[in-house]
């Protein structure tokens, strides 16, 4: 910032700010709360290392992910933002796990209401065999809208009406 205000991280660390300072551009004065967790969690040293090894149009968003990292280190000191993305990675599978059951229903109801008359040279084996060969198929590719899905049973199957 060079002299007039100097950046969060000089504040902090009681030093003063260089013209060529290394913080100034990410850590502005008056969030000085940013780099206290950094600092915290990392140290200014290796901050300063990561930043002076990176080109300048890249350490915005190293900055920004070291805020992040540093944010969840805090909050949990254990796992930081690993604890975060498994928390998500576990939401996602039980999202996807409802979707899988909700899907089912859907096909169940489907099959209950679709009138599927066998030929009459089909015995019940044969009959029970004939509709997961040529109507299941057409329901495990879920449409995502119920309409779709009726135009569909309307061209592929002859007794809709």
């Amino acid at each position: 910032m060079g002299g007039s205000s100097p950046c969060a991280s000089c504040k902090l660390l009681r030093r003063r700010c260089a013209k060529d300072c290394i913080f100034a551009p990410y850590f502005p004065s008056d969030d000085p709360h940013k780099f206290a967790m950094v600092h915290k969690v990392f140290g200014a040293s290796n901050v300063s290392k990561m930043l002076q090894e990176l080109p300048v149009h890249r350490r915005g968003d190293a900055v920004s992910s070291l805020v992040y990292e540093a944010n969840a280190r805090v909050r949990d000191p254990v796992y930081g933002c690993v604890g975060a993305i498994s928390y998500l990675q576990n939401q996602v599978s039980q999202l996807q796990m409802q979707l899988a059951v909700a899907q089912a229903e859907i096909l169940c109801i489907q099959m209950q209401q679709e009138p599927v008359l066998p030929t009459p040279e089909m015995d019940d084996s044969d009959h029970k065999s004939f509709l997961l060969h040529n109507h299941l198929p057409q329901y495990l590719n879920f449409a995502s809208s119920s309409n779709v899905i009726h135009d569909s049973l309307k061209r592929e199957s002859p007794l809709w009406t």
